[in-house]
């Protein structure tokens, strides 16, 4: 049996980020400047919460 390939090894086309990994992404990188005494699990809860009521959360568009 050959060995498997690693995920994305041939080459393939990276899969387009979702709104909410896009939104964490930042969201995570501007609470840790304002924010740096929290540790990663209490800012991850603060994004995820403002996340809820984000107009970009594809839920809040009615």
């Amino acid at each position: 049996m050959p060995p498997k390939k690693a995920a994305g090894a041939a080459g393939g086309k990276k899969a387009k980020s979702s709104a909410y990994n896009v939104y964490m992404k930042e969201a995570l990188a501007k609470l840790k400047t304002e924010k740096p005494q929290l540790e990663h699990k209490e800012r991850f809860k603060l994004a995820a919460q403002q996340w809820a009521k984000h107009p970009s959360n594809p839920k809040n568009k009615a």
